[in-house]
């Protein structure tokens, strides 16, 4: 095998002769030392100081100390103050509802339905989607809905929507051929495709904002129907002791629609 040792070049001064080879580390160290000691006014801190914003590690850390804060207060303020709500929860969970929703921060069903600990089994994801009965694909899903039918015994499936949903507005955009910019969000936006060819067909002359709030609810019907396709859901809504529900949180009105499928 061959090999290269390669040299630096160094360039030639106006005379010809050669220029000198650049100092040692150690004294260009000391030089430029004492050019930031003749001229004071040239910072040579980083920019994330000199601007006053703190390092990333500084700011991680304030992150993790805001969610240790937010445990000491649900501490001393909700879990110790309520022992007749959370010691039953040591010996298991008997929850009436399962809510899909929205992975969205700014729809918490805990917080929007006054959901205490113990009451919904909840499921979270983009655009608060249920796909279709499958046992090769979207099997986190699907072990969600059979524990809680099958294991919990839960009375009632809610899907929730929400106003300004990305992840209705990104499987609205889809366009087709188009390449994903994503790994995974097209792919799993897709799984509302009929309902959105349904919205283009029907409500095609409408600004696509109008599209968006209609597709919202619309996703939410084909989730509920989707929810059918679970030989356990279908068994417990045929025999009564299983209701399916959509719902609808508008944020920025502050209105929540509630219907059965």
């Amino acid at each position: 095998m061959s090999g290269c040792l390669c040299l630096p070049r160094y360039k030639k001064a106006p005379n010809g002769a050669p220029s000198p080879p650049p100092p040692p580390p150690a004294e260009a160290a000391a030089a430029a030392a004492a050019a930031a000691a003749a001229n004071p006014s040239v910072d040579s801190s980083s920019s994330s100081l000199t601007n006053n914003h703190p390092p990333p590690s500084e700011k991680m850390d304030a992150a993790v100390d805001r969610l240790k804060d937010g445990f000491a207060k649900f501490k001393t303020e909700v879990f110790d103050k309520k022992p007749e709500l959370f010691e039953p929860l040591k010996a298991g969970q008997a929850p009436k509802y399962m809510v899909f929703s929205c992975a969205d921060s700014r729809v918490c069903p805990s917080v929007t339905l006054g959901l205490q600990p113990g009451e919904a089994f909840t499921v979270r994801n983009i655009a608060n989607m249920v796909p279709a009965y499958c046992k090769i694909k979207h099997a986190g899903v699907g072990s969600a809905i059979e524990y809680a039918v099958c294991a919990l015994k839960v009375e009632l499936i809610v899907v929730i929507g929400h106003s300004r949903c990305g992840g209705i507005k990104a499987l609205l955009s889809l366009q087709d051929g188009a390449p994903d910019s994503f790994h995974f969000v097209e792919d799993w936006v897709r799984t509302g495709f009929p309902a959105k060819k349904k919205v283009q067909t029907e409500h095609a002359s409408l600004p696509f904002d109008d599209q968006c709030s209609i597709l919202e609810k619309e996703a939410v019907n084909q989730s509920l129907e989707n929810l059918k396709t679970y030989p356990f859901v279908k068994e417990g809504v045929a025999n009564g002791t299983l209701k399916l529900v959509g719902g609808h949180y508008d944020f920025v009105s502050g209105k929540f629609d509630v219907w059965e499928a």
